[in-house]
């Protein structure tokens, strides 16, 4: 498998940004990325005031790399970087050694939202 991670610096970011986020991700882009032709999954990651990240797992290199090149092309007017207000700080690709199911299962959709 091979995956993608995009991050977004959120240090000095309005306090706002991260619900923004939240809303945007939920609201947005979960149904956009739930089903996608060659992605295994994508999961959103966030630490409030330091980052918000985008991590993506593909079938094949192929899938992850085309993806990869029309992000990079089209980063600044993501939506991402409208609410951060700024493009993403690392565009990396790498590889997933291997992935386990715990004895919870998989679960997709939301997490758990603001402490």
């Amino acid at each position: 498998m091979y995956g993608l991670s995009v991050r977004w610096s959120l240090e000095g970011v309005d306090p706002d940004v991260a619900q923004r986020l939240r809303a945007y991700v939920v609201g947005t882009s979960l149904e956009r990325f739930s089903g996608m032709p060659g992605l295994r999954f994508k999961t959103w990651r966030m630490r409030p005031g330091e980052w918000f990240e985008g991590t993506y797992v593909w079938a094949t290199q192929e899938a992850r790399d085309g993806f990869a090149a029309t992000f990079t092309a089209e980063a600044a007017e993501s939506p991402g970087s409208r609410i951060v207000g700024a493009e993403p700080v690392l565009i990396e690709p790498f590889e997933v050694v291997a992935v386990a199911a715990g004895g919870e299962g998989f679960a997709a959709g939301p997490g758990p939202g603001p402490r």
